[in-house]
């Protein structure tokens, strides 16, 4: 898969909207980040479930790994774009987006 394909799967989910953060492109609903994508590094990130994080690295290590640090013990799961076939991939984004749709919408931030 390429980071054109990550960017399409990611944008043909409902209610979602490409923004940038941190100088890369990210996948939000409800303007909650499910997902980010560096294509320089031929990867893509999604935010699942830890549960469902250890599913997949373990069926799939090739593609799936845990971003190192606090982010990646919260869920936070990179994707090695390379590796990854479109089903494998299509359904890590839905599920990264399916948690940030039941998280609801983020709260507005208070100004400092």
């Amino acid at each position: 898969m390429t980071p054109d394909d990550f960017r399409r799967i990611a944008c043909s989910l409902a209610g979602v909207e490409e923004g940038a953060h941190m100088g890369h492109a990210d996948f939000r609903v409800g303007n909650r980040i499910f997902a980010t994508l560096d294509p320089d590094l031929g990867r893509g990130m999604v935010k699942l479930a830890v549960e469902e994080q250890e599913m997949r690295v373990a069926a799939v290590p090739a593609v799936f790994q845990p971003v190192p640090g606090g982010w990646g013990r919260t869920g936070a799961t990179h994707v090695a774009l390379a590796a990854a076939d479109e089903a494998t991939l299509a359904g890590a984004v839905a599920a990264a987006w399916r948690l940030a749709m039941a998280l609801g919408p983020t709260r507005p931030r208070k100004k400092k």
